[in-house]
């Protein structure tokens, strides 16, 4: 029997593959030839067919395997070491969801190709005659959807079959365990892209039938329910209205109903077969947030009547009492015609205030049927009768549901959007690389480094916080593509102290010593970041050295700089941004993946050996640039003994060429003088400064450990290095962890102790070798991480190792991409990846190629935490602000207490974040703050990207892509 079960599963795989093969054989192949360019866009193409190669390749392989196992069957024979080898595999499980993600996707494509082409139509029935099973290209695209389901039951009867001591069993138990997983993740991620799909289609529907309404699509957004209803009116008696309710909005509408149609009371998402009721006609009257309204019932109402009436005794005794002087006017000789019409005016309008109140207070007789809504400012109150008591309790549910959920929300989502900051273009294909803030002195506290770079020339943008976020200036600083940047602070307070302690005393000259305050042997200032010799240094030693100007600032070279020839051996390109708090701060850290096309490590790049001139052997003295475009040259001792520079933060720029470019934070980079220029000879892949040391990753897999020796700069001669990774898979990441170094090489973690520079631990990050880490962050206990092409980012416990949790971004970006055009929305999901993550404030950022930005509410990860002990599926938020392209990086900055940014009120330009309901959002959410929640810091969060878009706004909109070609800079308050 057993031996018949595992036939079935052949036959079933057989014909799965050949589904497979047909759908690439029989239409994909065919559609991408040249000849059939006109019946179909290929990008379409690529949408229909997306996954499918992957998925035949690997059930090919399984299918071969299966075949040898059948053809070699005994009757101790296993299947399940298969099951368990194919179907435990993570990327696997990723192409299998990212077909499902895209299902939808793709069979919109096929519509829209037969509604542009009928010859595409013609190409699909003709296809179909010719395949072997007959079957349509639909019927063909849900095999993959089905497929993993029908696997369960196979494995189920298997094991009905198998005793338990056979060899199979544990095998069998842990492929259905597999299996299970792998089938859950599927459905989960299907039901989520059905659900988003529902949810899309639904509002257009609604917008579609509102005359007047625009501006209603939202990704967050979600329809409740419509209720048919009377407005009680002050005047005019009762009004026939419609409410649409959303999961944050409520809609009224006028009603008119088309001759002959029955009225039906009430409308359910869930409930009705039609989402709508569309026998009638509405027409849009207002829109208000229900973070804005609240519902009266139970002692309010009891205590508005009670207002009411004692507004209607005042208004009594005001008619009483112009009554009386309307008399005593009357008295009067001298003429008073003024008098009387005044005191006319002022009866009347007291009259009309009377009978509104009257009409108010009588129809707050209040029946079950009856609701009464007010705004938060009390400004406005709405009375709404219901058809019956059921009806009446099933919105005012709904209404305080919907408001409740609002709330855990926006707890989720607290990050206040303050800005877009377009960046004009200076030449064609500029795009931003990464960002830092620099650690500077307190006139430029406020300035973050902005990397922009074509390929050809590396920019660097000064964002000055100070006061209105401004972009002061770019500047090119170099011939290549900037990659990486790291903030790297200066020597503080107790380091100084001890560096003077520690500095040696210099050797004893011909001339007898003096003390060290007469000691005129070499005098240096400061001018600028830089060290100026005021005199020719007396001794043998020690010259002063022209400077090359060959080397000067030209057009051919926009960084101008001394070139630090560097013995450690190869260079490559990296970025990244670590802080002086070390491996403990929990406030911030950052990382990012920035290239177009996702980057393939190594960067094949070989460049010459490092040039070293003649005039300047590198025999153990340093070379940097002074404020007069010339070289001071002396021993290294002597210079490391008094260096200024050495207690000045800096910011080290990695190129794709191979060289790093040091300079001062205090320095005007706008004079494009660097303090140093270290060139290598291999790509700089990321920069990190932890525990007084630099540390500089190679695209040949080593890395190159820079120290800062006592009292003194930076010292490129000073090196150590450390073979980590290979040219084909080098250290892709750095970030420091609980006093360690972390290094990302392929898929596996290297674990450093930085005072040893030893490896002490390493452990693998997924199945698939060929996804390297692009991207990881850490927290607390918790290291944030993901892999090359993925749309998981995964939670690791900084000091057990142990894999805690990964969540699958897709489908909050899918809702987010909601309102997109169908044929953008699927190219964003079919190549969905994580770009950049970013962690601070118990806030995990995540930025990704489809250009849109969410929060995760971080977990608390203790000692003692373990993959069973984290609460539920941590959901991410997407912010309704993004990129219309790539999220290049994510950097945050953090303002002193008092400071605040200004941010003036932009004129409104057909954004529907200015509509009503934006402004009451805005004066509600104010108000909310001063009484409910404390007041925001002032950490600033800044994406960079391509574009910039409002999720919330329609295709249909005239000002969706109008801003698709610009870089732009989006601000958060946290």
């Amino acid at each position: 029997m057993r031996r018949h079960v595992v036939n079935t599963l052949l036959d079933t795989e057989q014909s799965y593959v050949e589904s497979l093969r047909t759908l690439i054989q029989g239409y994909m192949r065919p559609l991408k030839q040249p000849e059939n360019s006109p019946l179909v866009d290929p990008s379409l193409v690529d949408e229909m067919f997306y996954q499918i190669p992957e998925i035949l390749d690997h059930h090919e392989h399984f299918l071969d395997r299966v075949m040898s196992c059948v053809n070699d069957w005994h009757d101790k024979q296993t299947v399940g070491h298969l099951l368990v080898e194919s179907f435990s595999k993570e990327f696997l499980a990723n192409i299998y969801s990212a077909y499902i993600d895209n299902f939808l996707n793709a069979k919109d494509a096929v519509r829209i190709a037969k509604e542009a082409k009928p010859a595409f139509l013609k190409f699909l029935e003709q296809s179909m005659r010719e395949n072997k099973e007959k079957q349509a290209l639909a019927d063909l695209m849900i095999k993959p959807v089905q497929r993993i389901p029908r696997y369960e039951l196979l494995v189920k009867d298997l094991l009905k079959h198998t005793p338990e001591e056979h060899p199979d069993h544990p095998f069998l138990l842990d492929a259905q365990r597999n299996i299970k997983r792998l089938a859950e993740r599927i459905n989960k991620g299907r039901r989520s892209a059905e659900e988003v799909e529902r949810e899309t289609r639904v509002m257009q529907e609604i917008e579609a039938h509102i005359e007047g309404v625009e501006h209603i699509m939202n990704p967050q957004r979600k329809f409740l329910r419509q209720e048919m209803v009377m407005e009680a009116k002050t005047v005019g008696g009762k009004k026939d209205r419609s409410l649409f309710l959303f999961s944050d909005l409520l809609i009224c509408t006028t009603l008119k109903r088309k001759s002959g149609s029955l009225r039906r009371s009430s409308m359910s998402l869930y409930t009705a077969a039609s989402i709508i009721d569309t026998s009638s006609k509405y027409k849009f009257l207002w829109k208000l947030p229900l973070e804005d309204m609240e519902m009266v019932k139970g002692s309010n109402q009891a205590t508005n009547r009670e207002n009411i009436q004692k507004t209607i005794g005042r208004l009594d005794e005001d008619l009483s009492t112009l009554g009386q002087i309307s008399k005593l006017s009357e008295t009067l000789s001298f003429p008073h015609q003024n008098l009387d019409d005044v005191i006319k005016d002022l009866m009347a309008s007291v009259h009309r205030e009377l009978a509104e109140k009257q009409s108010l207070a009588f129809s707050m007789t209040f029946l079950p049927t009856k609701v009464e809504l007010t705004t938060a400012s009390a400004e406005s109150t709405f009375i709404f009768e219901f058809s019956s008591p059921e009806a009446r309790g099933h919105f005012e549910q709904a209404f305080e549901d919907a408001k409740k959920k609002l709330a855990m929300n926006k707890d989720q989502w607290d990050p206040e959007f303050l800005k877009a900051i377009p960046i004009m273009k200076t030449r064609s294909g500029m795009q931003f690389s990464c960002a830092s803030p620099s650690h500077s002195c307190p006139e430029n506290t406020y300035e973050v480094w902005v990397c922009n770079s074509d390929g050809y020339v590396g920019q660097v943008c000064l964002l000055n916080i100070r006061d209105e976020p401004t972009v002061e200036a770019c500047i090119a600083v170099c011939s290549a593509r900037i990659i990486c940047i790291a903030a790297v602070p200066g020597l503080k307070g107790r380091e100084r102290l001890e560096c003077h302690q520690a500095a040696p005393a210099p050797e004893p000259q011909a001339a007898p010593a003096v003390p060290s305050a007469q000691q005129q042997q070499l005098h240096i200032s400061i001018s600028g970041s830089s060290l100026e010799l005021s005199e020719p240094p007396a001794g043998a030693n020690r010259e002063l050295v022209p400077f090359d100007s060959d080397d000067t600032d030209d057009e051919d070279s926009p960084s101008p700089s001394s070139t630090l020839q560097s013995q450690a051996s190869h260079s490559t390109i990296s970025s990244s941004f670590g802080n002086d708090e070390g491996a403990g701060s929990k406030d911030m850290a950052t990382e990012t993946t920035s290239s177009e096309e996702e980057p393939e490590f190594p960067v094949s790049s070989s460049f010459g050996p490092p040039r070293i001139s003649s005039d300047s052997p590198m025999d153990g003295r340093a070379m940097r640039r002074s404020s007069r475009g010339s070289f001071t040259r002396a021993s290294l001792e002597d210079l490391l003994s008094i260096d200024p520079e050495a207690y000045q933060s800096s910011v080290w720029l990695g190129t794709e060429d191979g060289c790093i470019h040091v300079y001062q934070s205090s320095d005007n980079i706008r004079n494009r003088k660097n303090s140093m220029k270290m060139q290598h000879s291999a790509s700089i892949l990321c920069i990190l400064y932890l525990d007084n040391k630099v540390f500089v990753s190679l695209a040949n897999g080593e890395v190159i450990v820079y120290q800062r020796e006592a009292g003194s700069f930076w010292d490129p001669l000073s090196s150590q290095t450390l073979c980590l990774g290979t040219p084909g898979g080098p250290v892709t990441k750095m970030v420091p962890v609980a006093g360690k170094l972390w290094c990302g090489c392929q898929n596996r973690v290297l674990i450093i102790n930085t005072s040893t520079l030893v490896q002490e631990h390493s452990f693998q990050v997924g199945q698939d070798s060929s996804r390297c880490v692009t991207s990881m962050v850490s927290y607390g206990q918790g290291v944030w991480m993901a892999l090359q092409g993925s749309a998981q980012v995964r939670l690791y416990h900084a000091c057990t190792y142990e894999s805690l949790t990964e969540v699958d971004v897709a489908p909050a970006v899918h809702k987010m991409l909601a309102g997109s055009d169908a044929i953008i929305r699927q190219h964003k999901a079919a190549c969905l990846r994580i770009t950049a993550l970013l962690a601070c404030k118990d806030l995990l950022w995540i930025g990704t190629s489809a250009g849109v930005v969410l929060t995760l509410a971080i977990p608390l990860v203790s000692s003692s935490t373990v993959f069973s002990s984290l609460r539920g599926p941590l959901q991410p938020m997407g912010s309704a602000h993004g990129h219309t392209g790539h999220v290049r990086f994510l950097t945050s900055i953090e303002l002193p207490e008092g400071f605040d940014v200004n941010f003036p009120q932009q004129a409104d330009t057909g954004n529907a974040a200015q509509s009503l309901e934006g402004l009451q959002r805005r004066d509600s959410a104010q108000r909310r703050a001063s009484a409910l929640l404390p007041v925001k810091s002032n950490l600033l969060v800044i994406s960079g990207g391509d574009g910039y878009e409002d999720f919330r706004l329609t295709n249909s909109s005239e000002t969706v892509g109008r801003d698709d070609s610009t870089n732009h800079l989006l601000l958060w308050r946290v």
